[in-house]
């Protein structure tokens, strides 16, 4: 069940991640002028009240402001505004606090988006949108169909590619003018914040995410090295790595963000952003007022396209993994893993489509908000629990230290006892500690959209939480199940369900056989074979063969073996109810 709700929480972040990936090649697109069209007020789909900033921030140095609660009129010398929307304002409002629409928030919310009212009101496709995010798939599917071993040499030039992008954008946002001012905003923390719970909910659900934590996609990965290859190593460079790319990334962000807020004499509060704002109006924003704007834009997008990639990569290639190993004989055969993974892309893609509608904004806030955020924290914590509690933390730490080959000594005591409490102890204690946070802080969903907060109806929070619950549920539907197909007493059902299966290589040593079930890895292959063509599962099939037991159903001394005809037969015919040779 917990392999099956990673799939699906996978699934459903890769179906929205593209999306993002769309937007960016349209700023690319759009940037490929010789004036951003996000820089000025002359655009068809601006708005008669559309005001750059240079234009604003010389009205709210001299402007005088007259009108009521309804509208008003702001009047800078021969210029005159009229129409602006106060229905949240009271009648006296100070002109330095009057917020009108600007040439970015309208490309983005009128042009790319074509955003409307309300997540009741999907509109129709945007197709420019639904050509970007063919494009994002199209360039998904050829750059990991043919396996590990095509995508890992891309992954050369996108893992990168970035940073080169990253350290141009920084050498010029820190050289502009006023960037000091955000970079001191993004220095200074305010640690009375610590006290917020939403912090912690936020934090903890970013690491989750940036590191794919508990999705099985870095486990898929893994899988393709061979088996001595020592992963404990790369997890540190990889977390080492990880961190100071974030850290990096914001001093980029930051400086930018200072220069902008110097510009208009406002403070970087003002002007930060967060979610898809932050790239799609802050970031661009900024990039109009430099020099040489078209180019910091392109080379700005590239950077997010090549990033997305790799984390889309990841998504697609461990979801396509989990469904090869779960259907090896037929997804192995030929070029029937190609034509999956073609399909798993085009379904993503229509699914995609619904979020390149006129309301496609609001299914993207629903899915980011519920289908992958909290809920990782569940399936988080269980992991933990199996691994440590049903697997058996010190079966798992000598598999480890065999793979990895540490000798006796110190290390490998200070590992032993590290990994041990954290998962044994911290990791499902903080994992749950999250979300239970989460749950105490928890607000519906909203979108701040024209700078008014849309609230999405109750019908659409519902949607919300069965995008949730989707992939966690069925964790108790599989135990469950397992447990129901499995014969025996409800207690001897359990106690067999939580017996782990090994291979000669997972035995430890001086291992308790009558705690375990011993898989002899020669003629192995053939029994998975016969297994998978009649689709049935290894877990129940080995729980209901004739292998002799005790009466408490644990006495798997017997090792079984392909070398013995009849135990074979049995080991299938158990399931079938026939005689499978």
């Amino acid at each position: 069940g917990i392999g099956y709700a990673t799939a699906v929480i996978v699934f459903l972040l890769n179906c929205e991640y593209n999306v993002i990936l769309s937007w960016a090649f349209y700023y690319i697109f759009a940037s490929l002028t010789s004036v951003l069209p996000w820089s000025h007020c002359d655009n068809a789909w601006n708005s008669d009240n559309c005001t750059t900033r240079d234009e604003l921030r010389r009205l709210r140095q001299g402007a005088n402001l007259t009108g009521t609660s309804g509208s008003a009129t702001l009047t800078y010398g021969n210029a005159t505004l009229n129409g602006t929307e106060l229905s949240a304002l009271s009648a006296e409002v100070n002109a330095s606090k009057v917020i009108y629409p600007d040439p970015v928030t309208e490309f983005w919310e009128r042009k790319v988006l074509g955003l409307s009212s309300g997540v009741g009101e999907a509109g129709t496709v945007k197709w420019d949108l639904a050509l970007c995010l063919l494009l994002a798939w199209i360039v998904v599917y050829f750059c990991i169909c043919k396996g590990i071993k095509s995508s890992g040499k891309v992954m050369y030039v996108t893992a990168t590619s970035p940073y080169i992008f990253m350290f141009i954008l920084l050498v010029r946002g820190v050289t502009l003018e006023g960037a000091s001012l955000g970079l001191d905003y993004y220095l200074n923390p305010k640690w009375e914040r610590l006290a917020d719970a939403q912090v912690w909910v936020d934090a903890g659900t970013q690491i989750f995410f940036s590191y794919s934590i508990g999705l099985g996609t870095l486990t898929a990965l893994g899988s393709y090295n061979k088996f001595h290859h020592n992963c404990f190593r790369d997890s540190l460079i990889f977390a080492a790595v990880n961190s100071m790319t974030s850290f990096l990334a914001g001093f980029v962000i930051f400086s930018v963000l200072g220069f902008m807020a110097h510009s208009q004499g406002v403070s970087v509060e003002d002007v930060a952003e967060s979610g898809p704002g932050l790239a799609f109006i802050a970031y661009p924003e900024a990039v109009a007022q430099m020099p040489l704007a078209p180019a910091w834009s392109v080379l700005f997008f590239i950077m997010i396209i090549l990033l997305g990639l790799d984390s889309q990569f990841v998504g697609v290639e461990g979801f396509v993994t989990a469904c090869v190993d779960l259907y090896p004989n037929f997804l192995r055969r030929n070029h029937n893993k190609e034509i999956f993974i073609a399909v798993v892309c085009v379904i993503c893609y229509l699914i995609g489509l619904s979020m390149v509608t006129e309301g496609g904004m609001y299914v993207f806030q629903l899915f980011d908000y519920y289908s992958a955020s909290r809920i990782v924290m569940v399936v988080a914590t269980i992991e933990c629990l199996v691994v440590a509690y049903v697997y058996g933390i010190e079966r798992f730490l000598d598999n480890l230290i065999f793979m990895f080959g540490f000798e006796n000594g110190l290390f490998k005591q200070i590992f032993r006892k590290t990994v041990k409490i954290f998962w044994t102890v911290l990791s499902p204690c903080f994992t749950m500690a999250i979300f239970v946070l989460g749950c105490v802080s928890y607000s519906e969903l909203t979108y701040k959209r024209k700078y008014v907060l849309y609230e999405y109806p109750a019908w659409a929070i519902g949607v919300g939480w069965m995008l949730a619950l989707i992939s966690v549920v069925l964790i108790p539907i599989f135990m469950v199940q397992r447990i129901l197909v499995t014969p025996g007493t409800f207690t001897e059902r359990i106690r067999v369900l939580v017996t782990p299966h090994l291979r000669q290589h997972q035995l430890r040593p001086n291992e308790d056989m009558t705690r375990t079930v011993l898989l002899e890895d020669e003629f192995f292959s053939e029994l998975e074979n016969r297994v998978e063509d009649k689709d049935i599962p290894m877990g129940p099939l080995i729980a209901s063969s004739n292998v002799p037991m005790d009466s408490a159903g644990l006495n798997y001394s017997h090792r079984i073996s392909g070398k013995d005809p009849e135990s074979l037969n049995r080991l299938l015919g158990a399931q079938t109810g026939s005689n499978p040779v």
